[in-house]
């Protein structure tokens, strides 16, 4: 299962993306997060020493290893972020052992930490953030994860994840809004945004103090609300440095991770919508500038007859092939 945090700048979506991802690691769960915000606090928040490897500096060879022999991709610089797996690419499962997760850094907690990088000298000036976070986008685009597994995302603060097809990777998004105007506008723009793509997007109330500012948020996000969390003295002592546990969180924190995962495991991922979506916005890509940058017509890289599925069911399904 895969959940996003998004929210305004400030509204506390990388403290609630962390303590969520320490919570489902603490039941046992396999959890990878991925630090997909321009500022780059995940590692921290995790209690992490070591800064992971930058995704977005190992694009070459993220790609090379997942194009395989995929026929329909006819070099590693044709594939773009939104180049969708077909028969022959690698996918990816998250415990497999492969260019990706060989990325990640283990957490205190035991879930296992991407991060897409931050900006470098030669990007200041001539790039955008996207060139990072098409890693990501890649990474989910192949990602076959299974029941029990979850991939928890911090991602840019606002909604720039709607310059491409990112925001339908996940099963689930939380909106972070403080209850104030400016802190549900970020709300506002994710549901408009995402009306018609079949994407289920919550919001989760933070710095909550009293009745007045859950009434409020109830006004502004109505059913959507799905949680809300007071101020914690527990994070404030992390984000100061000192030691932290998640016996240290109030009841209400807990109930309100609780609360998320539930409305996490409820959905059920449709992987022939899951494909689909990729597709739909690999052709977009496609024709608003990719075409021009590759030199060829990336269309020619969709696979029509393919769907991507647990791992376990490719391997069943070419098992059959093979027998025949």
């Amino acid at each position: 299962m895969r959940i996003a945090f998004a929210g305004k700048g400030g509204s506390g979506k990388t403290t609630l993306s962390s303590l969520f991802t320490r919570y489902l690691a603490a039941s046992g769960a396999p959890v990878v997060a991925i630090d997909a915000d321009i500022n780059q606090h995940m590692a921290d928040a995790l209690g992490v020493a070591v800064t992971p490897p930058a995704l977005g500096g190992h694009l070459p060879e993220i790609k090379e290893w997942l194009r395989g022999s995929n026929p329909r991709i006819s070099s590693t610089a044709a594939m773009v972020k939104t180049t969708p797996p077909g028969k022959g690419s690698r996918l990816l499962s998250l415990s497999g052992a492969d260019p990706v997760h060989a990325l990640s850094v283990e957490t205190p907690c035991g879930a296992r930490l991407l991060a897409t990088g931050p900006f470098t000298e030669d990007d200041l000036g001539v790039a955008c953030y996207h060139s990072k976070t098409g890693a990501v986008e890649l990474y989910l685009n192949h990602l076959t994860d299974g029941p029990g597994e979850y991939v928890v995302a911090d991602m840019t603060a606002g909604a720039d994840s709607f310059a491409s097809g990112l925001f339908t990777r996940f099963d689930l998004t939380v909106l972070v809004c403080e209850p104030t105007r400016k802190g549900v506008s970020v709300w506002r723009q994710w549901q408009s945004y995402a009306t018609g793509y079949d994407v289920r997007v919550v919001v989760a109330g933070n710095k909550v103090a009293d009745d007045a500012d859950v009434s409020f948020l109830l006004d502004e996000a109505g059913d959507a609300l799905t949680t809300y969390l007071p101020f914690e003295p527990a994070v404030r002592a992390l984000e100061q440095g000192r030691a932290f546990a998640l016996e240290d969180l109030s009841q209400r924190t807990l109930d309100s991770l609780a609360a998320l995962r539930a409305a996490l495991d409820e959905q059920e991922r449709d992987w022939a919508k899951h494909t689909r979506q990729a597709v739909e916005f690999h052709l977009r890509n496609a024709r608003a500038w990719a075409n021009a940058a590759v030199g060829e017509d990336l269309a020619a890289q969709v696979d029509p007859d393919f769907i991507l599925t647990p791992l376990d069911d490719h391997r069943a399904r070419a098992r059959a092939i093979s027998s025949r």
